[in-house]
């Protein structure tokens, strides 16, 4: 249990059979308060709902309190999330959902145990219902084209933000997935969405980016610091620089590995995350006389493979030998704490019983590894697809259904946890690294399970909206193959590099490949182009190709 829990009046349990076993034998609802270490509303509804003496008694007597911690059990996020955190759900016995909220005052908290608490009585079991994506329907599989591609393309136009940039007409998240995707799509789009991040969201002191913007205009920012989100934005701006070779971008990026390495590096990974706090919202010379806010120091693996793929991809337009070194012992703690040599992938590693550890075999972790790793085969070391390979594995034979769709994790778990979740997000960023791995390895089997898996959501192709983005990119380059480069040559090769510079992001490179020594040539679907021999050649062979 985390320390502002012990600064409530709640009996917290944890999550886990006992407390639902609990709550069946004395006749009552569960409370499931999901937390982030991160978020400042978390701590106030801490502060002023849970710590108020009569809420607390109500809560103890009348309910099971669990408390969850988000980021350390992901799929019961996915399952109980009411869209922000704190989220405050009430649940039958069995798990199933009877009312929700996120934060609440003391009045408001006061309000909702007393309507729940009706309710229950009046209708026990029956009050709860199962969210619709956890009732077992099959996903809207259907036939995969180019028309995925160009629907989700089309969506970047109709809802994209004319005169504030970025996507929506409300409250603005970076998006940074769908910028990569805008990236050769609606380019301008793309740029001028980054700039509009830089100019709000970056933080000019201690460097990195805020989480989001509650305002169209980018103004009024919620000031936490996520690894996830400036992991994704190092990855975006780094391929705005590859696109455009602007300082404008290639600083960003810079200074985002500046925070990477400075605040949220452990000494062997990356930590989670950094709260809000007084200390960034103060002016810039007066953040001294506050206290810098924590840091949660949790290295979990997706969020880690996140940052070593944005480090791989800017040391591989920039040679930027930090980035390298960085994307390297990144690399190395994932091998060593995460990945089991039967490439299941841990979540995290704190020392803790493992019994009290989450589930493994989580979908969002094994994309993440999956797709660093083929990343840094591409760019540091072929040895490295080894790993990728090994997850990709798993996660092809524990994961993808007959559906073809990939499950978040195994069907096992308190609650909710034992009904089968197929997030379409983290099945995109398996699939795009399934094609990497297809192009470096040459096995049919990764491109065939991308392609099942792009199958399996392909129906909704035309009522999906840019925040799945990522979609369209694993569309994309299922059903058009991507620029593949082969390198008859070593990692770091002057052909090599000039290879990892072509001007696309979605590009393969594939080093030491099996030709003419000091050679490099495009591997196209029925043949390939006649070889090459120097960086200026490649390029206009790049540029004949296309």
């Amino acid at each position: 249990m985390d320390d502002a829990a012990d600064g409530t009046r709640v009996e917290w349990r944890e999550w886990g059979a006992e407390a639902f076993a609990e709550a069946r034998e004395r006749d009552v609802p569960v409370l499931v308060a999901l937390t982030a270490s991160w978020s400042d509303w978390c701590r106030q509804m801490d502060e002023r709902t849970y710590a108020e003496p009569r809420i607390a008694a109500n809560v103890n007597d009348d309910f099971v309190p669990v408390r969850v911690d988000a980021d350390r059990r992901p799929r019961v996020r996915e399952r109980y999330n009411m869209g922000g955190f704190p989220s405050t759900v009430f649940v039958t016995p069995a798990g199933e959902h009877i009312a929700g909220a996120t934060f609440l005052e003391p009045e408001g908290m006061r309000q909702v145990l007393e309507r729940v608490r009706e309710t229950w009585g009046e209708k026990g079991d029956e009050a709860g219902r199962i969210p619709r994506a956890l009732r077992g329907d099959e996903p809207p599989a259907g036939t995969i084209s180019a028309d995925i591609e160009r629907l989700i393309a089309g969506q970047l136009t109709d809802q994209y933000d004319a005169e504030h940039a970025g996507w929506g007409q409300s409250e603005k998240f970076p998006l940074p997935e769908t910028v990569r995707f805008a990236l050769k799509r609606e380019r301008d789009q793309a740029l001028r969405t980054l700039d509009a991040v830089t100019r709000n969201l970056a933080d000019d002191v201690d460097g990195g980016f805020f989480r989001f913007a509650h305002a169209r205009d980018w103004s009024d920012p919620q000031r936490e610091k996520v690894l996830s989100e400036n992991a994704s934005l190092l990855r975006a701006y780094a391929d705005a620089y590859l696109h455009t070779g602007s300082e404008e971008y290639r600083g960003p990026a810079e200074n985002t590995i500046d925070y990477l390495t400075g605040t949220l590096w452990t000494g062997e990974a990356f930590g989670s995350s950094q709260a809000a706090g007084e200390y960034f919202e103060a002016p810039a010379d007066e953040r001294s006389s506050h206290a810098e806010p924590a840091v949660d120091g949790t290295a979990y693996a997706g969020v880690n493979a996140l940052a070593a793929d944005g480090l791989t991809r800017f040391a591989a337009y920039t040679d930027d030998e930090r980035a390298r070194r960085y994307a390297e012992r990144t690399l190395e703690y994932l091998e060593r704490e995460l990945v089991a040599d039967d490439g299941t992938v841990r979540h995290f590693a704190d020392g803790a019983p493992e019994t009290d550890q989450p589930p493994e075999k989580l979908l969002a972790d094994h994309a993440q590894v999956a797709r660093a790793f083929a990343t840094a085969a591409q760019v540091l070391d072929p040895a490295f697809l080894d790993t990728a390979r090994a997850v990709a594995d798993t996660a092809i034979d524990d994961l993808q259904d007959a559906t073809g769709a990939f499950r978040d994790g195994p069907e096992s778990g308190a609650g909710l946890l034992d009904r089968p979740l197929r997030p379409i997000d983290d099945a995109a960023v398996l699939a795009d690294a399934l094609v990497d791995i297809h192009h470096l390895s040459g096995e049919s089997r990764y491109q065939n399970a991308a392609a099942d898996a792009v199958a399996a959501f392909a129906d909704a192709a035309d009522r999906m909206g840019v925040q799945v983005a990522a979609y369209g990119t694993a569309a994309a380059r299922v059903t058009n193959p991507p620029l593949v480069v082969a390198v008859a040559d070593d990692p770091g090769s002057d052909l090599h590099r000039a290879a990892l510079r072509v001007a696309d992001h979605e590009k393969v490179v594939v080093p030491n490949a099996d030709g003419e020594p000091g050679t490099a040539w495009l591997r196209e679907p029925d043949a390939a182009t006649d070889a090459v021999d120097s960086p200026d050649a490649l390029v206009g062979l790049v540029g004949d190709a296309r």
